[in-house]
């Protein structure tokens, strides 16, 4: 037997650097090196985009995600290159965020 893909997630510009699973939604949640988060259905239908709060203008101004969690609950927490963490709902809204400067993996 050969493997087939399920679905095919599409929407970000750039390489994939962290995804995660959610089977109790059926939700697949990743994020791109130079773009925002998508939250996709696992039938590959793109349901929302996670982007992360404002921050000054510049170089490092763009949010990299590097880790990326997904709770059964409906909650998603994305830990970016520059150690912000955010907590977003399942429906795309932010509600909280921290900042680290502490080394994350």
């Amino acid at each position: 037997d050969f493997a087939t893909p399920r679905a095919v997630l599409t929407g970000h510009d750039s390489e994939i650097t962290c995804a995660a699973i959610c089977a109790e939604l059926g939700l697949v949640i990743s994020g791109s090196k130079e773009g925002p988060c998508l939250i996709h259905s696992m039938n590959g239908d793109l349901l929302r985009t996670l982007e992360g709060p404002e921050r000054s203008q510049g170089p490092e101004s763009c949010l990299r995600p590097k880790l990326i969690q997904a709770s059964r609950e409906g909650h998603c927490v994305i830990y970016y290159e520059n150690g912000l963490f955010c907590v977003f709902s399942v429906n795309g809204r932010l509600q909280a965020t921290m900042e680290t400067e502490d080394k994350i993996r």
